[in-house]
């Protein structure tokens, strides 16, 4: 059965005995360039799986901090283009346009070798407002959520190529997941969907099949979520961030042991 964001190819399969190599065809994740235009101003090029487009536009808008909620969100529209890639035009109500303007300068400063300029820096290292959401969430809850992703990861099991972001209640039932090529763009999707779902992510926590970055607690505090739960390790940097900001950080969650920061 198709999956949306795999697609099959065929490959010479070798073995290590000597066995003759075979033909075998395999499902790859889709990866593609997705350029976003907001309000007809063209703002970031992601590489990204083609899935789940508006959620990712509505998710990335909120990140982005854009918009303070979703209904200032109007419209998002995918089409793919011939000379390859995606276009996803968004459209937000006329209040977004102060933050879009003032965040596509800000991009104009960020060069291939990583953010250039100390406007710029502090931009990325901007104080967020601190988390406020407050969920009673036991290891339990956290152990039976990361247990139960994996058989939830469509693409990820037919692909094994694919970063999954799951939306969870407080006793670790999983409610929403959505999976992308890239572990940012899978979390902006989850948030986008929730949004859309009106789930509000103050009264669930999140589990990540990425390492935690920076980055991805970035999103997790502007979110008001009040647990992140990571399959990898997370970085210095990660851990002072969620403490800075009041973020439960939960990382290196197994079936027998997780690290609490």
């Amino acid at each position: 059965m198709p999956v949306e964001g795999a697609t099959p190819y065929t490959f010479t399969e070798h073995y290590a005995d000597g066995e003759t190599p075979r033909r075998i065809e395999r499902a790859l994740i889709e990866e593609a360039p997705v350029a976003i235009e907001i309000n007809g101003l063209g703002y970031a090029v992601m590489m990204a799986t083609p899935a789940d487009l508006e959620d990712y536009a509505l998710g990335f808008c909120l990140s982005e901090k854009l918009i303070a909620s979703p209904a200032e969100f109007i419209s998002a529209d995918a089409a793919e283009v011939e000379s390859g890639g995606w276009m996803l035009r968004v459209q937000l109500a006329a209040s977004g346009a102060g933050p879009l303007l003032e965040r596509a300068r800000l991009r104009l400063a960020e060069g291939s070798c990583g953010l250039c300029g100390i406007e710029s820096l502090e931009q990325v290292m901007r104080p967020l407002t601190p988390v406020s959401a407050r969920l009673d969430i036991a290891p339990q809850a956290m152990f039976r959520a990361a247990e139960a992703l994996g058989e939830m990861q469509v693409l990820g099991r037919v692909t094994r190529a694919a970063h999954a972001a799951a939306l969870c209640q407080a006793d670790g039932t999983i409610v929403l997941v959505r999976e992308d090529v890239g572990r940012h763009n899978a979390l902006d999707k989850l948030l986008g969907a929730a949004a859309h779902a009106a789930l509000a992510i103050s009264k669930h926590f999140i589990v990540l099949t990425a390492r935690c970055s920076f980055e991805l607690v970035q999103k997790a505090v502007i979110a008001d979520c009040p647990l992140l739960v990571t399959i990898s390790a997370a970085s210095t940097l990660a851990v002072d961030q969620a403490r800075a900001h009041g973020l439960r950080l939960v990382s290196l969650a197994r079936k027998d042991s997780l690290l609490e920061a």
